[in-house]
């Protein structure tokens, strides 16, 4: 065979003026098949070179009126029971848009094909079904039609669509139609590889597309100056953990679902919640807060729900509840996961009616609120123990927003002491700064009461510092005074050091002969404390007795006899206030 045959306009075998054998039949399929798989790689939309692919069977096989229609929805349904559910994508033709669609397909034999999803071939189409299932540009020859069916490339139990070919039987060509059905099938499968990797194309290009938008979020996050706290509503901090839920408060605030607030205690739910509020179109609607756990079951009730006049005891007026008195606005329940199993039957009502009765009363009460949850227990392991109501849990965790401790934000911590610090000055008038190493150390702690624990370690500094500014030794954690320190090293299994563990009062404090420093003076070493004996007491209130000898012992120098006792000269003056023991001079 010469080599123009492996073009596209090679050699017909229509016309030879001898019936072609099979060998040679087989070899001009081959060479069809060749060219068809070749236009398909370089193709990069598969659909648009079919046309191109028909014209080829034509010339080479000639299999001819090539169409190619396709599921107007790919999903193996639209097929069943509906006219024409098909569009033709391709032909060898010219078609015109006005044209009818059977006259460019059988719709018998395209319905066929799609429902049993097998090869179809009818050596007669008008005497098989019917002269109308031939198309008008075909009739008034017999006409032999092969149709297979294209599977959709990820579900291969889906037929998509129909190739369709047909044949004259006034040709030199001896009929050989498993040929025809093989080299059908064959370009068939060929197009669904073709569609196959177009869809994997366009995933990895739209994969791409949002890999770049996020490196694009993620590169303008870093641009942001570091230095420069965001605030929103009072929430300070610019760590990645704080600005994803400050994102998150700002999408789910204009909408109308509930928000769960979860999160360790000292978070700042509270404050999250009314930054929900304050964003959201209810802001100038009431924001009314209930600390769920701090109200026992029929108190609880009466606050949220309200109660009549002599409804019980001591009910001598109408009281509106908290469901009432938030109406247009937002209604957070603080601690949600503390009440009971017989309340939560109660509070599912209103959630999902919006409507309730006053304790004591009949008349049904229609409410426009939304929740605000929040709670720093598991509720799934509560559900999961039966002491959480399901459909509650359902109801309240609409959209969960988690608040990390502060221990996973550390760099507001600085920030957020800064601010604590300036109130402190605000409310008492006062001046009080850190010095570097004292914010050194603060960022260090690891805070088990997140922000509310800061809070009270900046303002127990700030009370008891002797000067403007706070030094590193002054803190809690270095005179060995910190509770929460105390506390970790209890949940470790350590043992205590220090704090009320052994029943020390715990007053951080400095040298009171030590002069004032100022801010020039972070360089002067702590004083240094050795430990008491074996058998001393290290406690504030020790007996009259062994603090009177003690402090004759160190001739009557508080510095000394609290070496000897293992406590801080502040300790030793205290105690001696205490016991009424008067300092002698000597």
């Amino acid at each position: 065979m010469s080599e123009e045959r492996t073009h596209a306009s090679g050699p017909s075998i229509a016309g030879t003026g001898a019936v072609v054998n099979k060998m040679a039949i087989d070899r001009l399929a081959l060479d069809a098949v060749y060219e068809v798989a070749k236009s398909f790689s370089t193709a990069a939309d598969p659909i648009e070179v079919v046309p191109n692919i028909l014209n080829v069977l034509s010339s080479f096989l000639d299999l001819r009126h090539g169409v190619l229609a396709l599921l107007s929805e790919p999903d193996g349904t639209a097929a069943s029971g509906v006219t024409n559910p098909y569009r033709i994508a391709a032909t060898a033709f010219a078609v015109h848009d006005t044209e009818d669609v059977n006259d460019i397909m059988s719709d018998r034999i395209a319905k066929v094909v799609f429902r049993s999803g097998v090869p179809l071939i009818a050596f007669d189409l008008a005497d098989e079904y019917g002269e109308e299932a031939v198309p008008e540009r075909l009739r008034g020859e017999p006409q032999t039609v092969v149709a297979v069916p294209l599977r959709d490339p990820d579900q291969t139990h889906f037929v998509i669509g129909v190739l369709a070919a047909y044949r004259c039987h006034n040709t030199n060509i001896s009929a050989l139609p498993e040929v025809d059905v093989r080299v059908l099938t064959m370009v068939a499968s060929l197009l669904e590889q073709a569609l196959r990797f177009r869809r994997r194309i366009a995933r990895d290009r739209a994969r791409a597309q949002e890999d770049t938008r996020r490196l694009l979020q993620t590169f303008r996050g870093q641009l942001k100056p570091v230095n420069t706290p965001i605030s929103l509503d009072g929430i300070i901090g610019d760590s990645p953990a704080i600005l994803d839920v400050i994102e998150q408060v700002k999408r789910v605030a204009t909408k109308q679902t509930p928000v769960l607030l979860r999160g360790e205690s000292g978070t700042g739910k509270e404050l999250f919640a009314r930054a929900v509020h304050s964003q959201s179109n209810r802001s100038n609607g009431p924001f009314v807060r209930v600390n769920c756990a701090a109200l026992s079951e029929t108190l609880l009730e009466s606050e949220l729900f309200g109660h009549e006049k002599g409804a019980f005891t001591g009910a001598t007026a109408l009281k509106k509840g908290r469901f009432e008195l938030a109406d247009g606005g937002t209604l957070f329940l603080d601690e949600i996961g503390d009440i009971s199993p017989s309340f939560q039957t109660k509070l599912l009502r209103i959630l999902q009616e919006g409507e309730f009765e006053r304790v004591g009363g009949t008349k049904t009460i229609k409410a426009n609120v939304r929740i605000v949850a929040a709670t720093n227990r598991d509720l799934e392991d509560a559900v999961a123990q039966g002491e959480f109501r399901a459909d509650l849990y359902f109801r309240i965790c609409v959209v969960p927003i988690v608040l990390p401790p502060l221990r996973d934000r550390a760099g507001d911590i600085r920030p957020l002491a800064q601010v604590f610090l300036d109130q402190f000055n605000k409310t008492n008038g006062t001046k009080v700064r850190f010095a570097p190493d004292a914010f050194d150390v603060i960022c260090k702690c690891q805070f088990p009461g997140n922000v509310r624990e800061l809070e009270n370690c900046v303002n127990r500094a700030a009370s008891l510092s002797d000067g403007e500014v706070v030094l590193a030794n002054e803190l809690a954690c270095r005179q060995n005074a910190c509770l929460s320190a105390d506390l970790a090293r209890l949940k470790e299994g350590a043992s205590p050091v220090g704090g009320l563990a052994i029943g020390r009062t715990v007053t951080p404090s400095v040298d009171t002969k030590t002069p004032a420093r100022n801010a020039h003076s972070f360089s002067e070493p702590p004083a240094v404390y050795t430990p008491a004996e074996p058998g001393r007491r290290k406690t504030a209130t020790t007996a009259k007795d062994e603090l009177i000898a003690a402090m004759e012992e160190a001739g009557w120098v508080k510095a000394k006899a609290a070496r000897l006792l293992g406590m801080t000269p502040r300790q030793i003056g205290y105690a001696l206030q205490k016991h009424g023991v008067e300092v002698r001079k000597i």
